[in-house]
């Protein structure tokens, strides 16, 4: 997923090369135009102070290709990026780096959808499996999937086991199964046996006199005890 190309080449070197467009009063670049770098790269859009500046294309000499837009000659907001083995990148540019929500395709299919940071994979996101059609939904550190997260399958999802999102300072995922067992507990701690709105029900009638009877015959057995 490297930038592979020589946008570097502009400026100083490019001035041997040809340049066709607008210029200030300072004979810088400004306005539309395009450049022919003497490696072998095209770049056609605006410039702005004499460097590449708002909309643009960048052609590589090694078939590479972006689209998009550039500030003070570095990749800066909503940009395509088109790499040489089929793969390609849609989304946020930070400084010529992928920050921000980004769409990334691979040569085989496959493709993240998530958040990115420093032109790595950093945050929440989403991949799909183009093969199996399998996705899965978590977090990325440092361009690492982790173990946090859950698959979701053609007939079945798998949940997550839990987030380490909210570390990145980014929205985290909601780990609902430890939560929901963690609720589960809090009620059994607190569950109480229900008891009727006019206490427990008494006891029958013959009970009550069969009770009667057998402590009447401890007492009157008490008393000829006290007797002897």
């Amino acid at each position: 997923m490297s930038d592979v190309g020589s946008e570097e080449f502009d400026d100083a070197r490019s001035k041997l090369g040809e340049y066709a467009g607008g210029r200030n009063e300072a004979g810088e670049r400004h306005g539309a135009g395009r450049a022919a770098l003497p490696n072998g790269d095209v770049y056609h859009g605006g410039y702005a102070g004499g460097s590449r500046h708002g909309q643009g294309t960048y052609r590589f000499k090694n078939g590479a290709r972006y689209v998009g837009d550039y500030h003070q000659n570095k990749k800066q907001g909503q940009g395509a990026f088109y790499y040489p083995d089929g793969s390609k990148y849609e989304g946020s540019w930070v400084e010529d780096l992928r920050r921000g929500h980004g769409v990334y395709t691979y040569p085989n299919g496959d493709t993240y959808d998530g958040e990115w940071l420093h032109h790595v994979r950093h945050g929440p996101g989403t991949y799909h499996y183009s093969d199996t059609g399998v996705v899965y939904r978590g977090c990325w550190v440092n361009d690492q999937m982790e173990s946090a997260g859950g698959y979701v399958y053609s007939n079945h999802r798998l949940a997550a086991r839990g987030s380490t999102c909210s570390t990145l300072g980014v929205s985290s995922m909601v780990n609902t199964v430890r939560q929901s067992r963690g609720e589960q507990r809090r009620r059994w701690a607190r569950w109480r046996p229900p008891q009727p709105s006019g206490g427990f029900p008494r006891a029958s009638r013959g009970r009550r006199r069969g009770l009667q009877v057998r402590k009447s015959k401890a007492i009157h057995l008490r008393e000829r005890r006290a007797d002897l």
